[in-house]
């Protein structure tokens, strides 16, 4: 494959590659001639430069793996997360932003100018601009206990965990992006839609058929990995140097047909009820 996205020879940790859009990113960025290195809980078969097994849930282990890659990194790509309602909201907090941030800012050092970050938050996460201050207190605290800290004293606030986590993904990268960019480094994520990976199950049997299908529109259909991957290859490319601060939905369209009238958001509101 050619290098048009200017992947050759850069070197790439990605999070969450054993499966689903974090193993089909790392499938990409192989072929794209990037030099990855993979982390996960579980073990990954890639052909990757190197695999280390890392617990967002543990800081030691996040830490532990970036010392393990070591040198410049390019690129770094947060797609490890946990759904809701099928594990303990603390854990799913800690997977989908508490250690996602940690281990952002654990490579951040081996960053410089050119650098690029791309997580995956979720479409589960527009309540964020609701509660904006909320998010802000939450994702300006200082370290890991800190969060921890604020999480159980705003254990209502937490739920369930996947919902707020992304909003934290949301708000967190468009704060990070104004203070990044002086650095030269980039920060975005994306919104997927429901997407076609091992953890639909988990989502639909938490959140309802109904509530999934709802969210399908107007595509009527589920996303594959690839679809979800190549956007996030996309943000931390050569091709995309002044893109920052970014919150791309990735969804057929869901987000531009609800302003304008094209989704039924009363789908999703007869479950909620």
């Amino acid at each position: 494959m050619s290098d048009i996205l200017g992947y050759a020879g850069k070197r790439v940790i990605i999070s969450g590659c054993f499966s689903g859009m974090g193993e089909a990113a790392a499938k990409l960025l192989i072929e794209l001639g990037a030099e990855v290195h993979g982390f996960d809980y579980k073990d990954s078969t890639l052909p990757l430069a190197s695999f280390t097994q890392v617990d967002l849930r543990d800081p030691a282990s996040i830490e532990s793996g970036v010392a393990s890659v070591g040198g410049k990194i390019d690129a770094l790509f947060n797609c490890a997360g946990l759904p809701n309602g099928s594990f303990d909201p603390l854990d799913v907090m800690k997977v989908n932003f508490i250690g996602t941030r940690h281990l952002t800012e654990t490579v951040l050092p081996l960053m410089g100018e050119g650098g690029a970050i791309a997580s995956i938050a979720s479409t589960g996460g527009l309540g964020w601009s609701r509660r904006i201050p909320t998010n802000m207190e939450f994702v300006t605290t200082k370290g890991w206990q800190a969060a921890m800290d604020w999480c159980m004293a705003n254990i209502d606030t937490v739920a369930e965990g996947y919902s707020f986590s992304k909003e934290a993904v949301i708000v967190w990268t468009q704060y990070m992006g104004a203070h990044l960019i002086k650095q030269g480094i980039r920060i975005n994520c994306t919104l997927p839609c429901p997407t076609q990976t091992p953890m639909m199950a988990d989502f639909v049997k938490n959140s309802g058929k109904e509530v999934i299908e709802a969210a399908t529109q107007p595509m009527g259909r589920y996303s594959t990995p690839y679809e979800q991957a190549a956007p996030l290859v996309w943000l931390n490319s050569a091709f995309a140097t002044i893109v920052n601060g970014v919150v791309l939905p990735v969804d057929g369209g869901f987000m531009g047909g609800i302003p304008t009238g094209q989704v039924d958001l009363s789908r999703m509101m007869r479950k909620a009820q």
